[in-house]
């Protein structure tokens, strides 16, 4: 099943508009929802500090707060509206998930086919055949010609399936996990979660005991230690999986030595363990490849998808190695699924999202923008000397140095300007931008001066 005989619209070019701040945000629209909001969502995070001259009601604390966002109306492309009419241009689409920007043409369209048609079948027992078609693509990502895949709802989902393909395959409950490594929140992704301690910390009694957490290698320097922390846990007989970001994405977008991934594939073929790459946010064309990871040197065992991969719809994959996949077949029954997984709403999102990587070459595009852009950041922001810019494709940080909380100031600073940002690193001392890969090349470059003058 394919919908690429849905055809795509001539004008793609909506979405792509400078900003237009008609009321300096958070306005009065957005901070009367967000109050409605804090009254009701659990609280998360440090208790906020009020401060001098807050609006009654409203605390503040940069970065995750009331005073500090907006409130989302509608959003197409690369613009996002908020309800007070604010015009934004998006350079975080959502954490990096909306790979192809917000309603794509086709992605309607998709999406009003399909709902006419079916919107959830019965699971793994009765599949929509919008699933069984998803599967067959996503299963022809992986080197393997007989590649197999469980479809989840998150990316933590992913990394849940692929801990317990680990477990399955290799008999070890052990794993190799990295610092400023972020990989979800539920239980099995927690246990292996190395951004922050305070994320584990309150369920550690109730998380895996057995990960080994190694440095996250920043240089050619430090690579030799990270490796030979990796071969000394896995010398110990009871490592299962090396779960590895191919590039760290919310530890600061930190792109690792060319050598790191093969070697760390060379490791585990070697000591009987598995590669697991967390491609979420690195892969679709997100860091300007399919699969990051993926090499004539390096073919991970098991690799998770997520984020972008249902244009928006909550949708997420492990495709794996049939030899490896293949062991979830037991005496007993041993499953991993839940009643929306594959549901058939969001396989057609995703089999319309790699059509359109496909059809307008957004990975390669990526490559091409992304380099071009990153050369024009680190000429303009050379001036300032703490500030490094890193990244591959449109998956970019800059670096604010050793200044806890710096990026969130950024971030909120842009946001006045017109401009939808993110934050990394463990102490939120980066800035992130992922826009959509079909970005407007103007709308991209014009975040730069707006950058200086908020530096």
């Amino acid at each position: 099943m394919s919908f690429s005989e849905i055809p795509p619209p001539l004008e793609l070019e909506p979405g792509q508009d400078p900003p237009d701040i008609s009321c300096r945000p958070p306005g009065p629209s957005s901070r009367s929802w967000l109050v409605r909001h804090a009254h009701r969502a659990a609280p998360m995070g440090p208790a906020p500090k009020v401060e001098a001259g807050s609006p009654s009601g409203i605390t503040e604390r940069v970065g995750r707060t009331p005073a500090s966002g907006i409130v989302y109306a509608s959003a197409k492309g690369s613009n996002v509206i908020d309800v007070d009419s604010n015009r934004y241009v998006d350079f975080a689409a959502g954490f990096g998930a909306m790979l192809i920007g917000h309603s794509h043409p086709s992605l309607l369209r998709v999406l009003d086919f399909q709902a006419a048609r079916l919107l959830q079948a019965l699971g793994d027992l009765y599949p929509a055949d919008a699933k069984v078609a998803l599967l067959e693509r996503l299963a022809a990502l992986h080197p393997d010609p007989n590649a197999k895949v469980i479809v989840g709802q998150s990316g933590a989902d992913a990394v849940s399936a692929a801990l317990k393909t680990a477990q399955l395959y290799t008999g070890k409950p052990g794993v190799v996990a990295f610092s400023g490594a972020y990989h979800g929140l539920g239980y099995g992704p927690l246990a292996a979660c190395g951004l922050r301690e305070s994320y584990r910390a309150p369920f550690s009694a109730q998380l895996n005991p057995h990960v080994t957490f190694v440095d996250y290698p920043a240089s050619e320097a430090t690579l030799p230690a990270t490796l030979d922390a990796v071969l000394l846990a896995l010398g110990t007989g009871s490592i299962g999986a090396v779960l590895v970001e191919p590039i760290l994405g919310r530890g600061g977008v930190v792109v690792p030595p060319p050598s790191f991934l093969p070697e760390l594939a060379r490791l585990t073929r070697e000591n009987s363990a598995l590669l697991i790459a967390d491609e979420i946010w690195t892969g679709l064309g997100r860091s300007g490849k399919m699969l990051f990871s993926l090499s004539e040197a390096c073919t991970p065992d098991l690799v998770c998808l997520g984020k972008g991969l249902g244009g928006g719809l909550p949708l997420s994959a492990l495709v794996g190695r049939a030899e490896v996949m293949n062991s979830w077949r037991q005496e007993a029954e041993v499953v991993h699924t839940s009643t929306f997984a594959g549901a058939a709403l969001a396989s057609a999102a995703g089999i319309c999202t790699l059509d359109v990587l496909s059809r307008e070459g957004l990975p390669a595009r990526a490559e091409r923008v992304g380099r071009a852009f990153v050369s024009e950041l680190e000429t303009r922001l050379a001036r300032f000397t703490e500030v490094r810019v890193r990244g591959a494709g449109l998956m970019i940080a800059i670096d604010l140095g050793a200044h806890p909380g710096r990026a969130s100031l950024l971030a909120r600073a842009l946001l006045e300007r017109g401009y939808i940002t993110s934050t990394g690193g463990g102490r939120r001392e980066v800035l992130v931008l992922t826009p959509a890969l079909n970005i407007n090349e103007q709308r991209l470059f014009d975040i730069i001066p707006e950058l200086e003058a908020s530096l």
